[in-house]
């Protein structure tokens, strides 16, 4: 009996630790499905203002397949503190390492905008 109770609460863990990703995984999600064009996951992973200026870019993108081949994700840096996050990343689709600061809205990492005059930690 106590043998399913550690099975079952084993279980229960794991399945509530699946659904949130980490601050990196996110900005991976976020880059690939803003060139896939997989808006709806793009909208899950950012915060509204984000969002926004991701669909302003795509506008003014020159239309063509939004099938781009692997991402070739890669860390170059990374900072958290508190529910603020930094990611230096490198991608197969821009020459210039790009940096994206992450909120923890609710539990869930969201890509947001970089304030005016706020400078990332690289």
């Amino acid at each position: 009996m106590k043998k399913i109770v550690f099975y079952l609460l084993t279980l229960a863990m794991l399945s509530c630790s699946q659904g949130q990703l980490s601050h990196i995984d996110t900005a991976k999600v976020v880059v690939e499905s803003f060139y896939q064009k997989d808006n709806n996951k793009l909208k899950k992973h950012t915060t509204e203002e984000s969002y926004a200026a991701f669909m302003s870019i795509q506008t003014v993108m020159a239309s063509g397949d939004s099938a781009v081949g692997a991402s070739n994700f890669k860390v170059l840096q990374e900072t958290v503190d508190g529910d603020i996050a930094w990611v230096q990343f490198s991608t197969s689709y821009e020459e210039a390492p790009e940096i994206f600061k992450l909120v923890n809205e609710d539990g869930q990492w969201k890509v947001t905008e970089k304030g005016v005059k706020e400078k990332s930690p690289f």
